[in-house]
């Protein structure tokens, strides 16, 4: 008999193993999917390996597959190597490196998408009795098949099909597609630039780190390497960190490469995920923008791979098989033997060290296009409350903003805060509204009268008394929506723009949002982190952070670093055209190292004190870092699993920190072990096998393992 060992779609880690089916004539191949009966139900599972002519016998029943479901492979050998590979790294089932593969309509799953199909006709015999019936038969014939949509709207058409004439048949649907015309480049490099693009192409070493000044004109590098790479008939792949900055890179590259370009991110839906995957897969387009999940397009001859902002925690997967999309990149590059650029203002620490190390190649722009950075400047919020002002805009703010609408020119505010009040609190009895699943207070979300929580996503009715005394209930902070309803107040004659979350659910929101931005139709765009990057509108002129300083206040070793790059990158926004820029941040902590290096944007001097400080705590770059998090509903099970994990990981001589208590999330009890190790590899092992024990030991307490956590808040 002929075997078939393939994974099963259930993605519980005690089932992260092949299972062996036989098959006989069936047209299995290593990368299909194929129908099986798994524990009394049929289940889609992926095809890792065939044994054939099997004469050997086994101590049970080997059951038949069912079905298969592809025509050709869906994954060629390197990319069910990756998903091992991201299995074995991340400490993951292979079934969930696998899903994260593909997009929907082929993920083994059996209740997930469809590809969509149409019916077309095609001529079969000439059994035409008429010349006008031979007429049309004859059309047809010339152009060989038709849309049947198209078909019957000819006169004969469904007597042709009673006579036998044509065959109906089904092919995938195609999203009619426009011509996008190439515009030429008229952008002349400045000495920089051309020096960036000759290192991207040039330089010994495969990883380039490019640190270039906001505004200093990295996209132009971007497009003019990548125009080089394609004439050399290889593809090029460039992630954006955000769906938000997707339209703008999608726009400038199009505009560069016309119908080459195929689009790939979370707001497509899955028919026109699929038809960009399979425009890639048969090399109908050789460049691909797109976000995270962009980096497994089907690539054949990948020659460059460019991660803009690649700093940014949206490269990381945070669910199920947690992979950085920059490992992965790094992991490709080798198979194809392709360049990888790594590029921001605010390069991440673990990027900078390793190229001050010489591991990859330090590509420096220091000047912008326009030669002008934006002037910042720091608002002191503790005096301002001590002058009565207001504690959402001060005065020298709504000052700058009112000069800069006189002027006609626009204004970004950022509050990276969404909702109307974040805490909701008894007058009387001093009780916070908390979520009733979750350690976490409500959400007010005025606009629909509701009180959210923003970890599970439950969503109440709002109310007005306490529902322990009665007693009235008083809002405290204030997210975007309380922003937004200030703003036009205070000026009624500006229109404005929100972007964050509750603004953007439709599909192709963020494009027609930022869109109209661009288009000059709002003269305020005000929103949360979603906008503080990549975004390049001329006739800003003033950026307002507010809250500049909040993320100092979680418990992760990485808020200095990401209140750096969040105010350096917003303020980035601002004088990008010919006009001068203003940056005005409002903070409490005007003396913090990271808010002053913001204030100077001074990266090389944030860079020097940030990693004395992660050299004195021994967190990364010095160390690899892993992050076990225990949970149940049960919370001595939780906490004895914890304990447990804890004293082994110890005997290996690791540094281990915990066990930590964290926020209840959907009624169940969190804790937490972090483990820092000098090796990588040692790590990996040793995690593994943590893992292997866990899935094989039927405990009831869920175990998430993060290698290479880039955030440890509660």
């Amino acid at each position: 008999m002929n075997l078939v060992y393939c994974y099963i779609e259930n993605n519980t880690s005690a089932l992260d193993q092949t299972y062996i089916y036989q098959f006989k004539n069936e047209p299995v191949e290593i990368g299909k999917r194929v129908l099986v009966n798994f524990n009394h139900r049929e289940c889609v599972a992926f095809v890792d390996g065939i044994e054939w002519n099997v004469s050997r016998a086994f101590p049970y029943e080997i059951k038949p597959v069912l079905n298969v479901l592809d025509e050709k492979p869906i994954l060629n050998k390197e990319m069910i190597d990756l998903a091992k590979w991201i299995s074995r790294t991340s400490i993951s089932t292979v079934i969930s490196a696998l899903q994260a593969m593909v997009p929907p309509a082929l993920k083994p799953k059996s209740n997930d998408s469809r590809i969509k199909m149409e019916k077309w006709v095609r001529p079969l015999a000439n059994h035409t009795k008429t010349a006008k019936q031979r007429m049309l038969y004859e059309l047809l014939a010339e152009k060989k098949e038709m849309k049947r949509s198209e078909w019957l709207k000819q006169s004969l058409s469904r007597k042709l099909e009673e006579l036998g004439c044509v065959e109906i048949f089904e092919k995938e649907s195609r999203t009619s597609e426009k011509i996008i015309e190439k515009k030429p480049c008229s952008f002349v490099l400045n000495e920089e630039q051309k020096y960036a693009v000759e290192r991207i192409l040039h330089s010994p070493k495969d990883v380039i780190a490019l640190k270039g000044v906001t505004g200093s004109g990295k996209t132009e590098v971007y497009l003019h390497a990548a125009e080089e790479v394609l004439k050399q008939g290889r593809e090029v792949l460039i992630l954006v960190p955000e769906i938000s900055l997707t339209p703008m890179m999608v726009k400038r590259v199009q505009e560069r490469f016309g119908n080459d370009v195929a689009i790939y991110h979370s707001g497509l839906s899955a028919q026109q995920k699929y038809e960009q995957y399979q425009s890639v897969r048969s090399q109908d387009k050789c460049i691909v923008v797109g976000t995270r999940s962009a980096v497994f397009m089907p690539f054949s001859n990948l020659g460059l791979i460019i991660l803009d902002e690649e700093h940014d925690l949206s490269y990381k997967q945070d669910q199920n098989c947690r992979y950085h999309a920059r490992d992965v990149a790094l992991h490709r590059a080798q198979t194809h033997h392709a360049r990888v650029v790594l590029a921001s203002a605010t390069p991440s620490l673990d990027t900078m060290a390793r190229a001050l190390k010489g591991v990859y190649e330090l590509v420096e722009i220091k000047h912008r296009v326009n030669q002008s950075l934006p002037e910042v400047k720091l608002i002191d919020m503790n005096e301002v409350i001590r002058q009565k002002q207001s504690y959402i805009l001060s005065d020298e703010m709504l000052q700058e903003m009112r000069k800069a609408l006189d002027r006609h020119h626009q204004i970004i505010l950022l509050l990276n805060r969404r909702g109307y009040q974040p805490i909701l609190r008894c007058s009387q009895c001093g009780k916070v509204l908390m979520c009733p699943h979750c350690d976490k207070p409500l959400v007010l979300h005025k606009e629909k009268n509701t009180l959210n929580c923003h970890l599970c996503g439950t969503v109440l009715k709002r109310i007005y008394a306490c529902p322990q005394c009665q007693g009235k209930l008083s809002g405290s902070g204030f997210g975007t929506q309380m922003l937004e309803e200030k703003v036009a107040r205070l000026f009624p004659n500006a229109r404005l723009i929100r972007m964050d979350a509750d603004t953007t659910t439709r599909k192709d929101a963020h494009e027609k949002l930022l869109k109209a931005f661009e288009d000059h139709e709002a003269d305020i765009l005000l929103g949360t982190q979603m906008i503080s990057k990549g975004l390049d509108f001329e006739n800003v002129t003033l950026v307002g952070i507010l809250q500049g300083d909040a993320m100092l206040a979680r418990s992760d070793y990485r808020s200095a670093e990401l209140t750096f790059d969040l105010l350096t990158q917003a303020g980035g926004r601002s004088g990008r055209g010919h006009s001068d820029g203003k940056v005005l941040i409002q903070v409490y902590d005007k003396k913090h190292y990271a808010i002053q290096c913001a204030l100077k944007q001074d990266y090389d001097s944030f860079f020097r004190h940030e990693m004395q400080y992660r050299h004195l705590a021994g967190y990364p770059p010095y160390t690899y870092l892993c992050a076990l998090t225990f949970i149940s509903k049960n919370e001595e099970m939780a906490l004895d699993e914890a304990n447990h994990v804890m004293m082994l990981l110890k005997e290996k001589d690791f540094k281990v920190l915990g066990v930590s208590e964290l926020l209840k999330i959907q009624d169940e009890k969190r804790y937490r072990i972090c483990v820092k190790s000098k090796s990588l590899e040692l790590l990996q092992k040793e995690i593994y096998d943590v893992y292997q024990h866990h899935r094989t030991s039927k405990s009831r307490v869920k175990l998430h393992i993060d290698m290479n956590p880039l955030t440890l808040d509660d």
